[in-house]
């Protein structure tokens, strides 16, 4: 018999439920991408955070902005998808997307994380 937490563990490899990781150069750009995945039933949930400060070397110079975070908790097999509408929707030439893997979770919320995303089946 499974503990709680091994049954998490159990619940996080069957969905392969991911977090994947952008920032964008303002907030109207962070809600145009959050909408489209979540409509899109691409992810379950985006968090907006609040702005931060980055420092990166973009073409040779170091450069500072303000970036508005998102969180999108996905699948693995929705992945691509994720991407592809992240970089369409985009403003950056190079935009950050970066997945994590869920290794564990609330066995309930991982699969609402996979209901959410489902491909619906047409008949």
């Amino acid at each position: 018999r499974l503990s709680r937490s091994q049954l998490s563990v159990v619940a996080a490899s069957m969905t392969e439920a991911l977090l994947v990781l952008t920032n964008c150069p303002d907030e109207h750009a962070a809600d145009r991408i959050a909408l489209a995945l979540v409509e899109q039933r691409l992810a379950a949930c985006v968090n907006r955070l609040a702005p931060v400060q980055s420092v990166y070397r973009w073409q040779g110079n170091v450069e500072r902005a303000t970036e508005v975070p998102l969180l999108v908790k996905t699948t693995r097999e929705r992945y691509g998808d994720v991407e592809q509408a992240i970089r369409h929707l985009h403003p950056y030439d190079v935009p950050e997307i970066i997945a994590l893997p869920i290794t564990a979770g609330y066995a309930a919320y991982l699969r609402w994380i996979e209901s959410e995303t489902a491909r619906s089946v047409t008949a």
